[in-house]
């Protein structure tokens, strides 16, 4: 039986690179590669586009819109790591954890990969208000630190290389309130109106720490979230903590994601910890992948 053929359009980016790092380990699948001075031409893009069972697109989103256009052959199946088709009811949103989800990915043609932000968000409120802990109409917050390498490759270079001052301690952005995550933290979440939303970068490399304040008891919380994520090997929720504080890159090089809840009857905090190069994006495309070529789903993941 021959292998499926895989492209990633968009290599040489962060995620690209972090997808084709897991892949060429592999030796279940045949990984296509584009000569380095032919890398932004639409004709041989196009070329090994529809020569692939599945291609990553690991685009800006407006390129990725382009690419998809490029994409004749019925048989070439899309996962695109932008923003671009999150919200787009034609697409797939993937993440399989999500009750009816897993399936729905499998057997796709287009499957839109979540953002990283977006996936801690989602992984704490989904379930809550999928189970009526919350309801649709619960206007909620959510902080959401990250490592420097959600930046991409301009970022890291700011951070790596001639550091100003302002780059040692954390950094608030999005304060327009318009983060490009928010529309599919909305959508995927059935919420009536988006969250107050503060994500930060701080300086360290990979590891997000997502936290979701709730005025609900933590017990309700944990009971819901643990009977919603049971079995699953990729998103586990803590029981019990034993730590005094929460590490934002506790995660770091892990394709899984761990819920962790914290407060007392009245006021609780549930803070999705994971890599936002992992689940938070690369890990997340290879997990959509497995799931579409009828693999393990977990094969090739760190967990």
């Amino acid at each position: 039986m021959s292998k499926p053929i895989i492209y990633i359009d968009g290599r040489e980016g962060t995620t690209g690179l972090q997808i084709c790092d897991r892949l060429s380990r592999r030796e279940d699948i045949q990984l296509l590669l584009i000569d380095e001075e032919r890398r932004k031409d639409p004709a041989e893009r196009a070329r090994l586009m529809n020569g692939a069972d599945i291609v990553f697109l690991c685009l800006p989103d407006a390129a990725a819109v382009e690419a998809v256009e490029l994409v004749t052959n019925p048989r070439t199946r899309v996962i695109d790591c932008s923003t671009a088709h999150r919200t787009n009811p034609a697409w797939v949103y993937g993440f399989p954890e999500l009750r009816g989800q897993r399936e729905k990915i499998a057997s796709a043609k287009r499957v839109a990969n979540p953002g990283c932000h977006a996936t801690g968000f989602i992984s704490a409120v989904r379930p809550l208000v999928e189970l009526g802990v919350l309801s649709a109409g619960a206007a909620l917050t959510c902080f959401s630190l990250t490592g420097y390498s959600g930046g991409g490759k301009k970022m890291i270079a700011q951070y790596e290389t001639g550091k100003t001052p302002d780059l040692y301690s954390p950094r608030i952005y999005g304060l327009n309130q318009a983060h490009k995550h928010l529309p599919e933290m909305q959508a995927v979440c059935g919420l009536e109106t988006a969250p107050v939303f503060s994500p930060i970068v701080d300086d360290y490399y990979k590891g997000m720490a997502a936290t979701v304040p709730l005025f609900a008891g933590r017990e309700e919380v944990q009971t819901a979230l643990e009977s919603y994520y049971a079995g699953s090997s990729v998103v586990r929720v803590d029981s019990q903590r034993q730590d005094a504080m929460v590490a934002a890159n506790a995660m770091a090089g892990k394709d899984c994601l761990r819920l962790v809840v914290e407060g007392n009857d009245r006021r609780t905090t549930v803070t999705a910890l994971f890599d936002n190069l992992g689940k938070g994006a690369s890990g997340a495309a290879v997990q959509n992948m497995n799931l579409m070529l009828g693999f393990a789903e977990t094969t090739g993941l760190n967990l």
